[in-house]
């Protein structure tokens, strides 16, 4: 009788055990709690039979690393799934197309009033070639150092 009372009550409290362990309720909080301590922001945790799965956008692989640390560091965790994504790498803009730096370059000349120059674009450098006033001469120049070339070969001669 006396091993049939302790078997039973060996079994409860096991069971009892187990039953106050944390929910997964708990453990998601925990997880959000630790993350905001650890300053980790763009992440969102859910928790299933104690494995924690990490998802959002983070800005690089540093942070999403350190939000699977923190998670892991969580009392009652067993695993995490990292499905944090990172944010792509900025794109650089392409410089304009020499093209395009033709048409900015006689729009440009054409505003100022400017006739009689040639120009030609190649790899983002101008050749520019013609005569304009000795009066607009420096509003040239400056026109074209503003367009975003790479350089120029400058032909251009004053009259008076």
């Amino acid at each position: 009788m006396k091993i049939k009372f302790l078997t039973i009550l060996s079994i409860a409290i096991a069971m009892f055990a187990v039953a106050c362990g944390k929910s997964d309720a708990d453990l998601q909080k925990a997880v959000q709690d630790k993350l905001a301590a650890d300053k980790v922001t763009g992440v969102t945790v859910a928790v299933k039979d104690g494995v924690a799965t990490l998802s959002g956008e983070v800005a690089d692989i540093t942070v999403k690393s350190k939000a699977e640390a923190s998670a892991k560091t969580v009392e009652g965790i067993k695993s995490v799934t990292n499905d944090v994504k990172t944010k792509p790498l900025p794109i650089a803009t392409p410089a304009a197309t020499d093209p395009a730096l033709t048409g900015k370059l006689n729009e440009a000349m054409k505003k100022a009033g400017v006739t009689g120059l040639t120009i030609e674009v190649v790899n983002g450098k101008a050749t520019i070639k013609g005569a304009v006033p000795a009066a607009k001469y420096a509003e040239v120049i400056k026109l074209i150092n503003e367009a975003g070339i790479t350089g120029f070969e400058n032909q251009i001669t004053k009259e008076n």
